[in-house]
C-alpha cells in the first residue's frame, strides 16, 4: 500500500490484538474522504489474519435490500463472522497397496466382493470388500503401490500418492504423481481432525430440512432465535468439553452511515455478546443526519453512544507524490505503457479532481492509444478521454449551465445547493 502510514500503524495494532484474542466484541470505525484507502486496509487486514479466521464483508445498504428483517440480516452477518473450531477423533486405516482383487460372478448378476492387501513397514493385513468400498476403489482409481488412506466411519478413500518403492515406474505413471513414504507402525490409527465452521453455517444445517444442502442451495432466509439459543447452548457445552472453541472473526460493514437507528441499536446491544466478532466499519461522512431519526445530526451520521464504543481510524488526503506512485501500480496492474509526460499529467488531474477519475482514465487512454497505433498512453490520450469524460465538478458545472433544459428540474438557476462537496 501507499501512504496512509498512521492508519496503517493503528490497523496494525488493531490486528495484533486480533490475532491474540484480545479484542473480541469490539469495533473500530475507519472515517476518512472518499478514495482515501479505508477499504483497501480493512482488506488488508483480512488478507492478514489468514483463511483460518472468518471474515465477512457487507455495504450497509445489503441490510436493507435483503428478504428479512434489518436485524436478522445483521444477525446472520455477526454469526458470519464468528468460527467454531470443532476437534473430533476419529480412526482411519492407512497404507500401501499391496493387491486389490475384485471378484465379479460370471453370469453378472449379483453383487462384487473383492480383498484389499495393504502393508506398513511394519506389518500386512488383507480386507474383506463390499459393494461400496469397490466403487470407492474404482472412483478414486486405486492400484497397486498407492498410499491411501480410509475413514472407517464414512468409508472415504483417500490417495496419498506413489509409494517411493515404486520410484522405479516413475517413466510409465507420469510426472505430475506424488511419491510418499509407505506408512510406519500400525494399520489402524486414531487421529485428531480439526474442522472450523461459522455459527451461520450451523444455524443453517440445523433450521432447514436439506441440512448441509440448504447451504449450497442458498435457502437461508430467517432462522427462528429457538434454534439459536440451542445452538448456543450445545457450543458452550462442547467448549466445556474441550471439544470446540470459538474463534471471534472479523466483520467488516462499509457505508456504515447508511444503517438506520434501529440498526445501530441493535450494533450496541450485539457488541456486548460474549462471541462477537471484531466488527471493522468505514464510513466517509462529516456531520450528517442519523438515518431514521428525522433532522438529528452526527458526526458520521451516527450516534453518540455508538461512537462512543469505537476506535477510530482516520485516513487522510493523499500527497501529490503518493497520488502518482499509485497512478503508476494501476497502470502496471492493467497491462498499461505510460510515459513519464503523461503520468505527471494524470497525477495532476488526479489532484485536482480525484485519485478514482484519474484511475478510471487509465483504461480509456489506453484504447484512444491503441487507435493511433501505438502501445504507449501519451500525453495526447490523456487530454483526449479528458475532454470526453466529466470529472465530478464539471459535470455539475455544466448541469447548472443546462439545467432548464432537463426534464422535472426543480432548481432554479439562482438557488443555492448546486455546489460541489470538496472531498
Amino acid at each position: 500500500m501507499i501512504g496512509q502510514l498512521r492508519a496503517r500503524r493503528a490497523a496494525g495494532v488493531i490486528l495484533r490484538m486480533i490475532q491474540k484474542g484480545k479484542i473480541a466484541g469490539r469495533a473500530v470505525l475507519m472515517a476518512g474522504a472518499p478514495g482515501t484507502g479505508k477499504t483497501a486496509i480493512a482488506m488488508a487486514m483480512a488478507q492478514e489474519l489468514g483463511d483460518d479466521v472468518p471474515f465477512t464483508s457487507i455495504a450497509a445498504s445489503e441490510v436493507f435490500s435483503l428478504e428479512m428483517s434489518k436485524t436478522e440480516a445483521l444477525t446472520q452477518v455477526f454469526r458470519k463472522s464468528i468460527g467454531i473450531r470443532i476437534k473430533e477423533e476419529t480412526e482411519l486405516i492407512e497404507g500401501e497397496v499391496v493387491e486389490v482383487i475384485i471378484d465379479r460372478s460370471v453370469s453378472g448378476v449379483g453383487s462384487k466382493t473383492g480383498k484389499l492387501t495393504l502393508k506398513t513397514t511394519d506389518m500386512e493385513t488383507v480386507y474383506d470388500l463390499g459393494v461400496k468400498m469397490i466403487d470407492s476403489l474404482n472412483k478414486e482409481k486405486v492400484v497397486a503401490g498407492d498410499v491411501i488412506q480410509i475413514d472407517k466411519s464414512t468409508g472415504r478413500i483417500t490417495k496419498l500418492g506413489r509409494s517411493f518403492l515404486r520410484a522405479r515406474d516413475f517413466d510409465a505413471t507420469g510426472s505430475d504423481v506424488k511419491f510418499v513414504q509407505c506408512p510406519e507402525g500400525e494399520l489402524q490409527t486414531r487421529k485428531e481432525l480439526v474442522h472450523t465452521v461459522s455459527l451461520h453455517e450451523i444455524d443453517v444445517i440445523n433450521s432447514r430440512q436439506q441440512g448441509f444442502l440448504a447451504l449450497f442451495s442458498g435457502d437461508t432466509g430467517e432462522i427462528k432465535p429457538e434454534v439459536r439459543e440451542q445452538i448456543n447452548q450445545k457450543v458452550s457445552e462442547w467448549r466445556e468439553e474441550g471439544k470446540a472453541t470459538i474463534v471471534p472473526g472479523v466483520l467488516f460493514i462499509d457505508e456504515i452511515h447508511m444503517l438506520d437507528m434501529e440498526c445501530y441499536s441493535f450494533l450496541n446491544r450485539a457488541l456486548e455478546d460474549v462471541m462477537a466478532p471484531v466488527v471493522i466499519m468505514a464510513s466517509n461522512r462529516g456531520m450528517s443526519t442519523i438515518r431514521g431519526t428525522g433532522n438529528i445530526k452526527s458526526p458520521h451520521g451516527m450516534p453518540i453512544d455508538l461512537l462512543d464504543r469505537l476506535s477510530i481510524i482516520s485516513t487522510t488526503p493523499y500527497s501529490t507524490s503518493e497520488m502518482k506512485e499509485i497512478l503508476k501500480i494501476r497502470a502496471v496492474e492493467e497491462e498499461v505503457n505510460i510515459d513519464g509526460d503523461a503520468l505527471d499529467i494524470l497525477t495532476k488531474v488526479a489532484s485536482e479532481t480525484s485519485l478514482r477519475y484519474a484511475i478510471n482514465l487509465i483504461s480509456t487512454s489506453y484504447l484512444i492509444s491503441q487507435r493511433r497505433k501505438s502501445s504507449v498512453v501519451e500525453v495526447g490520450d490523456i487530454k483526449k478521454v479528458y475532454s470526453l469524460f466529466l470529472d465530478e465538478k464539471r459535470s455539475v458545472q455544466y448541469l447548472k449551465e443546462f439545467q432548464d433544459q432537463y426534464l422535472y428540474n426543480t432548481q432554479t438557476p439562482d438557488q443555492p445547493g448546486m455546489e460541489v462537496e470538496s472531498t
